[in-house]
């Protein structure tokens, strides 16, 4: 399995802090469509995306027992 975790906006629009997804090897981006297809308002505009606690890319490759996390832009005063 892989495990997403979502903060902020993202977690809100979710429904959850974190998803199991069947473990399959995929990149970023196919789990980024997966994630736009299920949830129609979700915005993933300006989101960090990180696996293993390492900022990743698109074509970056997830595997089973990885864990991705979706990070939105943050402010603060």
């Amino acid at each position: 399995m892989i495990t997403l975790l979502f903060f902020a906006g993202v977690r809100e629009t979710i429904g959850s802090e974190m998803l199991m997804i069947e473990e399959k090897q995929q990149t970023i981006a196919q789990i980024k469509e997966h994630l736009l297809n299920t949830y129609p308002t979700l915005s993933l505009q300006g989101v960090m995306v990180a696996v293993n606690e390492e900022f990743a890319l698109d074509e970056d490759m997830v595997k089973g027992n990885d864990t991705v996390a979706f990070i939105p832009p943050v402010s603060g005063g």
